[in-house]
């Protein structure tokens, strides 16, 4: 039986312009200080990685890890949400997203599209070389616009959406496969990829690629009202990572799993965090 180790801490949400979150070194420092032993790194954040060098360099990589060791942690892996966002927008979101890309591609969705896949093959070499077997990203998304069945979706429309993000994907896979590192999709609302159905429709549409796996975070099923401990006695095989992050979902009179479009804070289903829980 393997062991879990931890805790550690995805530093996305915490990176800021001022000190202890301002830097590689201030902010391992200051995890460390909470009791941390390992952080998940988003690649996005040049302040804490150079992606393109950490693909190209065993030696920088064996640098950054001993930043981060000299602090009592070690890297866990490496985060392309926002790029793995970017593999596949539906036009309909394309200036949202345009802001998660470098200004150079704003307004250009293919171009977009390539550097997106090409910070994911970066993220495949540079998992390696930093020693690490898993990496975490999201989906993107063709056919969430079409979620509700209302009007009803052409016959075809969903196969063709997951057709084309299975041929996006598939060179991204392989090209993880040959680093041996595991792909692990967090199955988030905003993403093709957001319950064990369409990771299932996923997974059958890249031939059931052995990288396809799962970054298991119950708290996006807690608002789906999905029985999350099902879910880990269906897909268990695929769980390669997990996040943990408290979430509640509390209807009433007004509203329910959609949430009449209220902010965080006053939806019926929502995550927790000190000063709102």
């Amino acid at each position: 039986m393997k062991t879990i180790k931890g805790p550690a801490i995805f530093l996305a949400q915490f990176m800021g312009d001022q000190p202890p979150f301002d830097s590689l070194d201030h902010i391992c420092a200051w995890a460390a200080s909470l009791g941390y032993v390992g952080v998940q790194i988003p690649t996005w954040e040049s302040r804490l990685i150079d992606l393109k060098l950490a693909a190209e360099s065993k030696d920088y990589c064996d640098e950054l890890k001993g930043r981060v060791a000299a602090h009592g942690l070690e890297i866990t892996e490496l985060s392309t949400h926002l790029q793995g966002q970017l593999v596949a927008v539906h036009p309909a979101y394309d200036t949202l997203f345009d802001a998660f890309a470098p200004a150079e591609v704003h307004g250009n969705p293919k171009a977009r599209t390539e550097w997106a896949t090409q910070q994911l093959l970066w993220a495949a070499k540079a998992s390696r070389n930093l020693g690490l077997d898993a990496h975490v990203t999201f989906s993107g998304a063709l056919v969430w616009p079409y979620l509700y069945p209302w009007p009803q979706r052409p016959a075809g429309l969903v196969e063709t959406g997951f057709a084309e993000l299975a041929r996006r994907w598939k060179p991204i896979l392989d090209a993880f496969d040959e680093q041996g590192v595991d792909v692990c999709y967090e199955l988030h609302p905003g993403e093709d990829l957001f319950d064990g159905a369409t990771f299932e429709r996923f997974v059958d549409a890249v031939g059931g690629h052995p990288r396809a796996c799962i970054n298991y975070d119950p708290s996006h099923f807690v608002l789906q009202q999905l029985d999350y401990l099902a879910f880990i006695d269906l897909y268990h095989e695929r769980i390669k990572a997990f996040h943990v992050k408290d979430a509640e979902f509390n209807p009433d009179g007004r509203q329910g799993v959609y949430s009449g479009y209220a902010g965080w804070v006053e939806r019926a289903g929502r995550f927790r965090s000190l000063g709102d829980g």
